[in-house]
């Protein structure tokens, strides 16, 4: 729709604010241009090595009969969720191993303690982010740094994994 003014003698005429909008719509609509899907050529060479592209391959193409693939029907993944393993060999274990294996077999009673105090103790270390300790020089409480809550979170893992008995 179309409003006319008169200012003097000359006259103005505008779009009401529904046809303009009709109008951006529209030509938002005919300027875009439709989604396709692209082909990827996959081909395997003479040296076994496998390729993609989206062009065919340079040499004749019933010779090498390539795979049409189409964006449209491959499904993105995610990067990097699967993280590398080291090859396992066979480790000789650590003296903190040794003595906590002595420990276990010798005294099941402490190695249960001591798998028991390592539970409560990260329980309390994962739970809870600021915490006092007593220092060993002066016996002052102080306040425990996140490196010294890490470091202990790490410490008390290490005797679970070696006294707890699964």
């Amino acid at each position: 729709m179309i409003r006319t003014f008169k200012i003097d003698s000359t006259k103005l005429q505008l779009l009401t604010y529904g046809a303009a909008l009709a109008c951006v719509f529209l030509v938002c609509a005919l300027s875009s241009s439709p989604v396709r899907a692209n082909v990827i050529y996959t081909w395997v060479d003479d040296k076994g090595v496998t390729h993609y592209s989206q062009q065919p391959p340079e040499r004749n193409i019933e010779q090498t009969k390539p795979d049409k693939l189409y964006t449209e029907d491959i499904e993105p993944r995610q990067i990097g969720t699967v993280a590398p393993s080291a090859p396992i060999t066979n480790k000789t274990p650590t003296d903190l191993e040794i003595k906590a294996a002595a420990i276990t077999q010798n005294d099941h009673k402490q190695a249960e303690r001591i798998c028991k105090n390592a539970k409560h103790s990260l329980n309390v270390l994962t739970t809870h982010t600021k915490l006092n300790k007593k220092d060993a020089e002066s016996g002052k409480v102080v306040a425990m740094t996140e490196e010294q809550r890490q470091a202990a979170i790490t410490e008390h893992k290490q005797k679970i994994k070696l006294f707890c008995v699964k």
